[in-house]
């Protein structure tokens, strides 16, 4: 049987925003802003520009899992402003690599389009451990607050963990979860989408279970789930999310590449980029396969994931002013 939670109306009252965004990012970043503006200071204290130079900023960029391909982007670039603009003094250098960077990450902020369909269908992928269920959790709140309502749909049946920890976060958000025991997530997926057409939903957010991309047969079954959404809905689904645990580094474009071949991917969620200092890995995905980052998550709480902002990510990674 499909069972539908919903939280108490006297539960616990959310968590209190401590910090601004602007203030949780910039301590989510610290440990890729560490890896960046250490050396880069280094550098950029030089008497002059030239190869030695260069060739450090290469190394430090790979460090912080830029990527081979945007890393040479970002330094042919920065070559040909130095020789237009005649540029001599090393210290000139931070700013012209921010915007470059900025430059390379604007194409990867789209915010999502909710106004195109009702309810507005959200599959959800990732590998185990990516951080997946707790991004849906988050995301349910994110869109309350923005007055939004949302229905869960625990299409992990496989883990037991996974449907109890949707469930959690249904009763902390108070929104509806459906669910199933054991059998086939695509039903549970089906029956949620005519749930909330038959409420009014506005959202539905689709668990799928956690997956490598060398799994085929569990490829594939997150394929299915996909036609079955279709099938409910034949304009579906509206999104299909990528969660990446940010700690993967280059592994993630792998990742990225695979769920793409089998379900379409929308959009990417980075998560954990609070405890790694690999935060370069965005610009890598700008380079290689440049899906839109929907959302980035810096921390445990239920507000530290929030929709991707090129301005604020590099001023986070720079520590300098964000745009007005």
């Amino acid at each position: 049987m499909f069972g539908f939670l919903k939280k108490n109306e006297a539960s616990a009252a959310p968590d209190e925003k401590k910090s601004s965004w602007a203030e949780r990012l910039k301590a989510g970043l610290a440990k890729t802003r560490a890896a960046l503006n250490t050396p880069l200071g280094e550098l950029f204290s030089r008497a002059r520009i030239d190869d030695e130079l260069l060739e450090d900023l290469e190394s430090t960029l790979l460090q912080a899992d830029c990527g081979v391909e945007a890393t040479h982007w970002l330094l042919d670039e920065l070559k040909a402003r130095v020789k237009r603009e005649k540029i001599e003094a090393p210290a000139l250098l931070q700013q012209a690599l921010t915007e470059l960077l900025e430059q390379l990450l604007a194409p990867l902020e789209q915010p999502i389009d909710f106004a195109s369909h009702r309810p507005f269908i959200v599959m959800v992928a990732g590998i185990n451990g990516s951080g997946k269920t707790t991004s849906i959790g988050k995301l349910a709140h994110h869109f309350q607050a923005q007055g939004r309502s949302v229905l869960l749909a625990a299409g992990d049946t496989f883990r037991a963990a996974a449907r109890e920890q949707l469930m959690t976060w249904g009763e902390r958000n108070n929104v509806t979860v459906i669910a199933q025991e054991s059998g086939d997530p695509a039903a549970v997926v089906f029956d949620a989408i005519n749930a909330a057409r038959a409420r009014n939903i506005d959202v539905v957010l689709a668990d799928t279970a956690g997956r490598l991309p060398t799994q085929l047969h569990l490829m594939e079954e997150i394929a299915k789930v996909r036609r079955v959404v279709q099938k409910a809905e034949p304009s579906g689904p509206h999104e299909v999310l990528l969660v990446l645990d940010a700690n993967i580094g280059q592994n993630a474009i792998a990742q990225v590449k695979a769920f793409d071949k089998a379900i379409g991917v929308t959009g990417l969620v980075v998560t954990k980029l609070d405890g790694t200092a690999k935060g370069g890995v965005l610009a890598a995905i700008a380079r290689q396969c440049p899906k839109p980052v929907r959302y980035i998550g810096v921390g445990e709480g239920i507000e530290d994931l929030q929709p991707f902002r090129v301005d604020e990510f590099v001023s986070a990674l720079f520590e300098t002013p964000a745009r007005q």
